[in-house]
C-alpha cells in the first residue's frame, strides 16, 4: 500500500515540476535510446542464435595461422579432413553466391545460387519440404545437373507448383532437374534462391583455396576436443603432402556464429561501449539535477524526519521518484531507439552479417522481447544508479542544521564537491569519446586521401555470370567479351570498355609464381601476389599509366606467345637491381593441373593501384590477357566468380545504364547482369565500414559533449545562485565585474582541466583497443589528444562564461539585503 502511495507521490512531484521532469527525461531518453538502438543490432548479430537446429554444434573449418583465420579451403584438404572422429557431417561449398538467369524469354529472372556438397543440408540440419537433396552420384564430377529450390523461389517464381519436382529448369541456358524444395525459413549464410551440387573431384590435386567448409559436432564433443583432433589430422596431411601446407598453418575450428560475424563483433562492441559512456554522462547530469533539487527539498524531508519518517522511508520515496523518472525516460528511449536503429542502419555499410538481405541492403531487425527487456532493465538500473547517491545524501537529514538554514537550500561544501565530481566524470568520459571519434575521422580522411593509382570518374562497373554451358572455354569467353566490347565502344559517349576477373578494390585472387633459373629463397615459390586477367581497354578505362614496354594488344591471343604485365611494386620487390622486361615467370606452378601455365614473358610495366582496397591494397599485381587464361582457371572462375566489366563514359555512367545493358542483351539475351555500380561507389563501399564507425562515434561524442557542457553550465549557474551573498560582499569590498567573471570561469576551467587530465589518461589506454580500426594515425597520436583537449577546454570555458556573466551582474546592495 505504501509503495503505491510512493508511486502516486512521485507522479505528483514530476507533474508539479514539469521543467525538471522534461530535462531529466530527455537526457535519459537520449542515453537509453542510443543504447537500445545499438543493442538491437548487437542482439540480432551477436546474441541471437543461428536459425538452425542445435546451432551451437555448427563450426567452420579453415586455415589457422598465428594471427588470423583463413576461411577459404582447398578440395584436397577438405577430402583429408573428412577422416575424423569428432564431426557427424562435413560439407564444402562456395558461399560467393553466383547470379544466374532462370528460365527463357526476353527478360529471364535473375536468381542467386550456392554450389554445395551433398552433405550441406545435413550439416545445417535441414530436411526438404518436398523431394530430396543431392545424391552421391549427382555430387561427383560430370554428375547430372540438379537443383534444390528455396521455399521463397518455389512460391514466387514457380507458383507453388507441387508438380515442379522432377521437371527441368534452365539456369544460364543449362537444364537442371529440380529434386527438392527446402522448408520455409531455411536459408544459407547469405540469402539465396537455390542450391546446385558442387561436384568436387575426390582425387583433386587443386591447391587453390576458394571454398568454405563447415561441420556439425557429434553429440557430446566440445570444440576444444575437435580442435585437438583436427590439428592431428592436419599434421597427417602435411606429412602425406609436403609443401601443401604453410609452415605456420594448422587446421582451425571456429564456432559458426563467431565465424559469420567476423570483425563486426569488435566494431559493434566498441559502439556499445561508446553509447554506454553516453548513458553514464546522462546519468551524471540527472544525478546533478537531483542533487540541486535536493537542496530545495532538504527542509521538506527534514520536517518529515521530525514528524517520524524513518531514513529508510525517505530513501525509498526518493528512489521511487528516480526510478519512475528513469522508466519514463526508458519508454521514450525505447521509441527513440526503435526509430534510431533504422537511422543507424541507413548509414550502415552493406554486408553487416545476419541483417543484410540478398541485395546487400542492411535491414533493421524487428523489435523483440529481448530488446524491450533490455530497455526496461537499463532504465531501472539507470534509475537506481543516478538516484541512489542523491537519495542517500538527501535522506541523511540534519534536523537542527536544516531548520537553522530556514529553507534557503544550503547544502555545504560536501554537496558542492559531489556535484563537481560528477561534472569531472562527464568531462573525462566526453574526452575519451571525442578522442576516439577524432582518431576515426583522421582514419577516414587518410583513406580518402590515398592515391588509388586509378581514375574512378565516369566508370560504370557490372558483373555477368558465365556459369552454365554457354561459355565453357577460354576462347568462348574471350570471343563473347570481345564482341560486347566492340559494340560498347561504338556507342556515343563510351570512351572505353574492358573486362577483368575482379573489379578493382573488391576481393582478391592471388597466385604464386617462380622465375625460371632462380632458386626461391624459401619454399618452392618465389612469391605469391595478386593476379588479374583483363581484356580490352582496362588500363585506358582506369587511367593506369604504362611506365615501360607495352600493354596487351589484339595480337595477344591464346595461340600467341604467353605474356604478362607487372606493376611497379612488383618490380621493386623482386627486381630491385635488374630489368624485368624480357624475363619470364611461371604462374601457378605446383598448384595443380587447373593452374598449370606456360612461362610468360614480361612485356610491360604499369603503374601500381590499390587492387584490394584503399586500406590494404598495396600488394603487387601481375596481369595476363583474358584470351590466355589457362582452361582450368576459366572452369574455376565460371563456377565461383562472375566476370567483371568496366565501361568508361564521357558523362554520367548511370545515365547510360539502359543503353549499355541493351548491348549485352543484343549479344546474349539470357546473360545475367548484376551489381551495376559506378567505380566511385565501389571505392566508397571499400571504406564504408570506416565511414560508419566514424559517423556513429562522432554522433555519440557530440551528444556526450553537449551533455557535459550542459552539466558544467548547470553547476556554474547553481554555484552562482548559491554564492550570491558571497559575490555581493566581494563586490561591495571592491571586486570588479571582471574579477567575478574570471573567478567563475576559472572555477569551471579547473573542473574541466581535472576532467581533461583524467580523460587523457583513460583515453591513452582505451584508444589502443581501436588499433586495427585505424589507418594512417596512431592510437596515441599526440596531435589528436592535444587538439581534442583544447576543444573540450574551450567548450567548458564557454559553458562557464554565461553563468560568470550572471555573477558579474550581481547587485551588491540587493545581495546584501537578501
Amino acid at each position: 500500500m505504501s509503495f503505491a502511495a510512493d508511486i502516486r507521490y512521485a507522479f505528483r512531484t514530476m507533474k508539479s515540476n514539469p521543467g525538471f521532469t522534461a530535462i531529466a527525461v530527455s537526457a535519459l531518453a537520449l542515453g537509453i535510446g542510443a543504447n537500445t538502438a545499438i543493442f538491437t543490432v548487437v542482439n540480432a548479430v551477436l546474441l541471437k542464435p543461428l536459425p538452425y537446429p542445435n546451432a551451437e554444434r555448427l563450426v567452420r573449418l579453415g586455415r589457422k595461422f598465428p594471427n588470423n583465420f583463413g576461411s577459404s579451403n582447398s578440395i584436397p584438404k577438405y577430402m583429408a579432413w573428412r577422416h575424423n572422429d569428432v564431426f557427424e557431417a562435413m560439407t564444402l561449398y562456395s558461399d560467393s553466391g553466383l547470379a544466374l538467369n532462370l528460365g527463357v524469354g526476353d527478360r529471364p529472372n535473375e536468381v542467386k545460387a550456392f554450389t554445395v556438397s551433398r552433405e550441406y543440408f545435413q550439416v545445417f540440419g535441414a530436411t526438404p519440404f518436398r523431394g530430396r537433396t543431392f545424391t552421391e552420384a549427382e555430387d561427383l564430377p560430370d554428375g547430372a545437373p540438379a537443383a534444390v529450390l528455396s521455399y521463397r523461389l518455389w512460391q514466387t517464381r514457380m507458383g507453388a507448383d507441387p508438380a515442379i519436382l522432377g521437371k527441368t529448369i534452365l539456369l544460364n541456358k543449362r537444364p537442371y532437374t529440380v529434386v527438392g524444395i527446402m522448408p520455409q525459413g531455411f536459408q544459407s549464410e547469405d540469402k539465396v534462391d537455390l542450391w546446385t551440387p558442387l561436384q568436387a573431384d575426390p582425387q583433386s590435386t587443386n591447391q587453390g583455396h576458394y571454398l568454405s567448409a563447415a561441420a556439425r559436432l557429434k553429440p557430446g564433443v566440445d570444440i576444444e576436443h575437435a580442435r585437438a583432433e583436427m590439428k592431428a589430422v592436419g599434421e597427417q596431411f602435411r606429412r602425406a603432402n609436403p609443401g601443401w601446407m604453410d609452415k605456420a598453418e594448422s587446421v582451425g575450428v571456429l564456432p559458426m556464429q563467431e565465424s559469420m560475424v567476423g570483425d563486426a563483433k569488435f566494431q559493434l562492441l566498441v559502439l556499445e561501449g561508446a553509447v554506454g559512456f553516453v548513458l553514464l554522462i546522462a546519468c551524471a547530469n540527472v544525478a546533478n539535477l537531483l542533487l540541486a533539487r535536493s537542496a530545495v527539498r532538504q527542509r521538506e524531508f527534514t520536517i518529515r524526519a521530525a514528524i517520524g519518517a524513518s531514513r529508510g522511508r525517505v530513501l525509498r520515496q526518493l528512489l521511487t521518484e528516480s526510478v519512475m523518472l528513469a522508466l519514463l525516460g526508458g519508454v521514450v528511449g525505447l521509441v527513440l531507439g526503435t526509430w534510431g536503429v533504422r537511422a543507424l542502419l541507413g548509414l550502415a555499410p552493406g554486408g553487416i552479417p545476419r541483417i543484410t538481405d540478398e541485395n546487400g541492403v542492411t535491414q533493421a531487425p524487428p523489435l523483440d522481447w529481448h530488446v524491450a527487456l533490455f530497455a526496461i532493465g537499463v532504465a531501472a538500473l539507470t534509475g537506481i544508479l543516478f538516484g541512489l547517491f542523491p537519495a542517500l545524501h538527501t535522506s541523511n537529514a540534519d534536523l537542527a542544521g536544516a531548520m537553522k538554514e530556514g529553507g534557503r537550500g544550503g547544502t555545504g561544501k560536501r554537496h558542492g564537491l559531489i556535484r563537481a565530481s560528477l561534472v569531472v566524470l562527464e568531462m573525462s568520459l566526453s574526452l575519451v569519446l571525442l578522442i576516439g571519434a577524432a582518431l576515426l575521422i583522421r582514419t577516414f580522411v587518410g583513406l580518402r586521401s590515398v592515391n588509388a593509382g586509378l581514375d574512378p570518374h565516369n566508370v560504370l562497373t557490372l558483373q555477368t555470370s558465365m556459369a552454365g554451358g554457354s561459355y565453357p572455354t577460354t576462347a568462348r569467353v574471350d570471343a563473347f567479351s570481345t564482341l560486347v566490347e566492340q559494340r560498347l565502344r561504338a556507342l556515343p559517349g563510351v570512351l572505353g570498355a574492358s573486362t577483368s576477373i575482379l573489379t578493382p578494390m573488391e576481393n582478391d585472387v592471388d597466385l604464386p609464381f617462380n622465375i625460371p633459373g632462380h632458386t626461391p629463397a624459401q619454399g618452392k615459390w618465389e612469391g605469391d601476389e595478386q593476379w588479374r586477367s583483363i581484356s580490352g581497354d582496362y588500363f585506358k578505362v582506369f587511367g593506369i599509366p604504362l611506365l615501360r614496354g607495352r600493354v596487351f594488344t589484339d595480337r595477344d591471343k591464346g595461340s600467341s606467345a604467353p605474356v604478362v604485365l607487372i606493376d611497379e611494386r612488383m618490380v621493386k620487390k623482386y627486381w630491385p637491381h635488374s630489368d624485368p622486361l624480357g624475363q619470364t615467370i611461371v604462374i601457378g606452378q605446383f598448384l595443380g593441373p587447373q593452374f598449370t601455365d606456360s612461362p610468360r614473358q614480361i612485356v610491360g610495366i604499369v603503374g601500381s593501384i590499390c587492387a584490394t582496397g584503399l586500406e590494404d591494397g598495396k600488394e603487387p599485381v601481375m596481369y595476363v590477357p583474358q584470351s590466355q587464361v589457362p582452361q582450368g582457371i576459366t572452369d574455376l572462375a565460371n563456377s565461383v566468380i562472375p566476370l567483371s566489366w568496366e565501361i568508361k563514359t564521357a558523362g554520367d555512367p548511370l545515365a547510360m545504364r539502359a543503353v549499355i545493358e541493351r548491348e549485352f542483351r543484343a549479344v546474349d539475351g539470357l546473360l545475367p547482369i548484376s551489381h551495376v555500380r559506378t567505380m566511385e561507389q565501389v571505392m566508397s563501399s571499400s571504406i564504408s565500414r570506416q565511414n560508419f564507425n566514424m559517423t556513429l562515434l562522432t554522433v555519440f561524442a557530440g551528444i556526450a559533449l553537449l551533455l557535459a557542457s550542459i552539466g558544467i553550465y548547470g553547476l556554474m549557474s547553481y554555484s552562482v545562485e548559491q554564492r550570491a551573498q558571497e559575490i555581493g560582499i566581494r563586490m561591495a569590498l571592491g571586486a570588479s565585474q571582471g574579477d567575478m567573471l574570471r573567478l567563475i570561469v576559472l572555477q569551471g576551467l579547473k573542473l574541466a582541466g581535472l576532467g581533461v587530465a583524467i580523460g587523457l589518461a583513460a583515453a591513452f589506454g582505451l584508444t589502443r583497443l581501436l588499433g586495427h580500426l585505424l589507418f594512417g594515425v596512431q592510437s596515441s597520436d599526440p596531435v589528436t589528444f592535444a587538439a581534442v583537449a583544447a576543444v573540450l577546454a574551450t567548450v567548458a570555458a564557454l559553458a562557464a562564461y554565461f553563468p560568470a556573466r550572471q555573477a558579474a551582474a550581481v547587485n551588491p546592495t540587493v545581495a546584501l539585503r537578501q
